[in-house]
């Protein structure tokens, strides 16, 4: 039978799943927008939709369940801060999933993954923070 066969192992083990999902869920509450394959971000979308669901309930109970989930404090910190409140009044839905072609070198199916009702200049913030004191520290 059939059983028991509910998601996409990606050709990786459990535990390197469970890292897997615990960066790009990271990487995807930072930027709010990352690109990646068709199968991980159809895999990352139900992840990430608990998270927010935990975030918008707000107890310290649910910001530990959500800190075992992911890897950085920022991360968590980010998501009760401004998603959980954000999506206080949305019932579902709060990610969704764009085809974006094939990649160049194995014709891998792409898509982009990113939260409805995004801000855009979240998308490499920290990177452009990073950038700015450098200079000034060499300046």
């Amino acid at each position: 039978m059939h059983h028991g066969s509910g998601y996409r192992r990606l050709n990786r083990t459990h535990e390197h799943r469970k890292a897997l999902f615990a960066n790009m869920a990271g990487s995807l509450i930072e930027h709010e927008q990352i690109k990646t394959t068709l199968p991980k971000a159809k895999e990352l979308r139900p992840i990430v939709e608990k998270l927010i669901t935990l975030a918008k309930r707000g107890d310290l109970h649910a910001r530990r369940q959500a800190a075992a989930g992911l890897k950085q404090d920022a991360h968590v910190e980010r998501l009760f801060a401004i998603l959980g409140p954000r999506y206080a009044n949305r019932q579902g839905g709060y990610v969704r999933i764009l085809k974006a072609g094939f990649r160049y070198g194995d014709m891998a199916p792409m898509a982009i993954i990113e939260f409805v009702d995004r801000d855009p200049s979240a998308k490499g913030a920290a990177d452009h923070a990073r950038t700015a004191a450098n200079e000034a520290d060499e300046g």
